[in-house]
């Protein structure tokens, strides 16, 4: 990029307002302007003149084709391309895009999760286009967000129900507002997900099978220097990762992503990349964006992006903080306490509301992380514990104990922090400190969910956090509708939610021991893994929610139960079948091999009369490793006999037979390679792989 004139590239592939005012006539760009902002319903002669604009703008920047670029379940993207072409009667060809083929589109849907919605022979699907979010260009095709739904009308994606649930925290939050004398035209979310990655030297990667088919190593003992010194955090960018990272910035910018930060995280090797905040929908489809360029971008430069939960054993795993608010179309924050929280009954109110939904559904939100690969790193000392809990900060916390106790708190909000320095400025603190070991915590104005899993799409866990609020609220506004004094009576309701559920609320240590034992005796959930958490997504509790909130049918819900869980189990066994493979055809030869090297070595000395008393016990010892190597493969291998069972209990089959059986193989495979000389060894290490970037 020359001269680093971002505001020149920013949005210059996204058929964004600018350009829209630009192409349509005024009638029509205020027509369309209107669903944009209000959600109001788009009428099919807006959408005829709106697709010829952008198929001439496409066209103008290059595009032969165009896409209905949807997100099925599988929590990534899908496209199917068609040519702008259409034949004429003199046997050439003209470039049209009707705006029928921009409302919808029609791609086979048999071969994406249902959970039993749809049969394989049961193929049609429908796309229909979400003027909310830009369309833009990639790749010489046009890309035009949607949503995806079956023949039938069941939802088969993530984007749907998301928007269904905007429309509820819509509708909740604006019944709250009108009995403070508040109408905005509308209530949103705004999330700002920051996203942590690997990356690997793609050489390097791609000799290695575990890599290739899982994203994560099966196998590697840990490295001599792992993130001990902490000196990668926040340190230099290396000449190779920050051309990387400057790349990506630029076709972030381009695709009117506001890609803002960017550093080096804990682990070695380990990056994360965070936007400025946007509302829901888009921020949802920027992440997917943002996801697929760091891919693409990385092949550029000779790497792989790793953006597996726990790729590497013993080192951090990534994460996705997810910075959730609320607010109005006009502006106002609803989750900002002002210079004086206390006393802002309308902000404590949505707080009460906030604090009410993570306690009454902190199953759901620990299911919407829930994951084969977060369950390696929740409550690993990495990320928060898989206990959902609260962090509010020491003048939000003062204030809560205030209201409840009737007693007055001190707190000193805006206490200057001195450096001792003269030269220095005093800095003012924070009302507000950040406990990174909080799942769900207060930072200011919103709320950072740190529990999300560096591949998820952020669109499920939004819509549980959408759904859960709104639930929340709307039972808010039932129990307050007719008050005669809104501030007094919205006061002592809120006051009633701090105590009715304190429960939630934890300001310490959420690595310590102690608390795991003070959230039992609080009756909070401890659900550690993925089978442990996902019968909770399908209790009636979860159906009467998300049914009620018409974020879901009840047959969605239960749908969605299996997928997810079918996902666990399909991650585990593809897992196991590479750590047989890697095993059988990889490791043990090399075993074997190093093992005669060594015994004809001894043989050799034995021959000219020398002994080799320390060769012999190494002998010795890979030997007996390598036995018990071979006993573990075949304990693994008779673990791939799965039951013929429903899919959470195969989830709980693999989570306790399949998963310590692959650990127990690793273990003796990861001390074999501390043994084995590196030039017999099958594959790089992690020192190869996290250094050698």
């Amino acid at each position: 990029m020359e001269n680093g004139n971002v505001a020149e590239i920013f949005g210059e592939k996204v058929f964004n307002l600018p350009t829209m005012k630009a192409r349509l006539p005024k009638d029509i760009y205020k027509s369309l302007l209107k669903t944009i902002n209000d959600g109001s319903k788009l009428d099919i002669s807006v959408a005829e003149v709106v697709a010829n604009a952008m198929k001439d703008w496409a066209l103008e920047n290059g595009c032969t084709h165009y896409t209905h670029w949807f997100q099925p379940m599988t929590g990534l993207t899908a496209e199917k391309h068609d040519s702008f072409i259409q034949p004429t009667d003199d046997r050439t060809v003209i470039m049209e895009f009707s705006g029928k083929e921009l409302v919808m589109g029609e791609p086979d849907a048999s071969s994406f999760p249902s959970g039993g919605l749809r049969a394989t022979f049961e193929a049609r699907g429908y796309t229909a286009w979400d003027p909310t979010s830009f369309a833009f260009i990639k790749d010489h095709s046009l890309y035009i967000p949607t949503s995806f739904v079956s023949y039938t009308g069941e939802v088969l994606d993530k984007k749907t129900p998301l928007l269904r649930s905007e429309a509820a925290i819509d509708k909740a939050a604006r019944r709250v507002l009108a009995l403070f004398g508040k109408f905005p035209k509308r209530v949103v979310s705004y999330v700002g997900p920051e996203q942590e990655y690997f990356l690997v030297d793609k050489k390097l990667r791609n000799k290695r099978k575990d890599l290739l088919l899982t994203g994560r190593t099966l196998f590697g003992a840990k490295p001599a220097k792992g993130q001990e010194m902490d000196d990668h955090y926040f340190g230099q960018i290396k000449e190779r990762v920050a051309a990387f990272m400057q790349e990506v910035d630029e076709e972030l910018w381009k695709l009117g992503v506001l890609a803002k930060t960017k550093h080096n995280e804990v682990a070695p090797a380990q990056h994360e990349i965070a936007p400025i905040f946007s509302t829901t929908n888009i921020s949802s489809d920027h992440n997917q964006l943002t996801m697929e360029v760091l891919k693409k971008v990385a092949d550029h430069h000779g790497l792989y992006c790793l953006l597996h939960e726990k790729p590497y054993e013993g080192i951090n795993g990534s994460g996705k903080h997810n910075n959730w608010s609320i607010g109005t179309s006009d502006g106002e924050l609803l989750l900002k306490p002002g210079k004086k929280p206390e006393e802002n009954v309308q902000f404590l109110l949505f707080l009460a509301a906030v604090i009410k939904a993570v306690d009454d559904y902190a199953d759901l939100l620990r299911v919407s992380v829930a994951t084969a690969g977060n369950d390696h790193r929740l409550g690993a000392n990495e990320a928060p514990p898989a206990i959902i809990s609260m962090y509010l900060g020491d003048q939000l916390a003062a204030v809560v104990d205030q209201l409840k106790s009737g007693k007055g708190v001190k707190y000193e909000a805006g206490k200057l922090i001195e450096t001792g320095v003269e030269s220095l400025p005093d800095i003012e603190k924070d009302t507000t400190d950040r406990n990174r070991t909080s799942p769900f915590a207060f930072t200011g104005n919103r709320f950072e969910f740190r529990a999300p899993g560096s591949r998820q799409s952020i669109a499920g866990i939004n819509i549980v956090i959408n759904a859960i609020v709104s639930e929340t609220l709307t039972e808010i506004a039932d129990q307050l509708d007719g008050s005669k004094d809104i501030s007094k009576d919205a006061l002592e309701l809120a006051i009633k939610i701090f105590k009715d559920h304190e429960r939630i609320i934890f300001n310490g240590n959420g690595y310590s021991d102690e608390w795991v034992a003070e959230a039992e005796k609080r009756g909070l959930y401890n659900l550690k893994t993925t089978p442990d958490a996902m019968p909770y997504f399908v209790t009636q509790k979860s159906i009467d929610l998300f049914t009620k909130q018409e974020v879901f049918t009840d047959v969605e819900v239960k749908t969605r139960g299996e997928i997810m869980m079918e996902d666990y189990n399909n991650t585990l066994h593809f897992e196991m079948l590479t750590m047989l493979e890697m095993a059988k055809q990889e490791i043990l030869p090399a075993c074997l091999k190093y093992t005669k090297f060594v015994t004809d070595d001894i043989a050799s000395k034995k021959a000219l009369g020398l002994n080799a008393p320390k060769e012999l016990e190494k002998a010795q010892r890979l030997t007996e490793l390598t036995e018990d190597l071979m006993i573990k493969i075949d304990t693994l291998d008779a673990a791939t006999d799965v039951p013929d069972v429903d899919v959470y209990a195969v989830g709980m089959y693999y989570k306790d037979t399949v998963l310590p059986a692959m650990d127990a193989l690793r273990e003796t495979a990861d001390t074999l390679e501390t043994i084995v000389a590196k030039e017999y060894w099958p594959f790089p290490t992690y020192t190869d792989l996290l250094y050698l970037v």
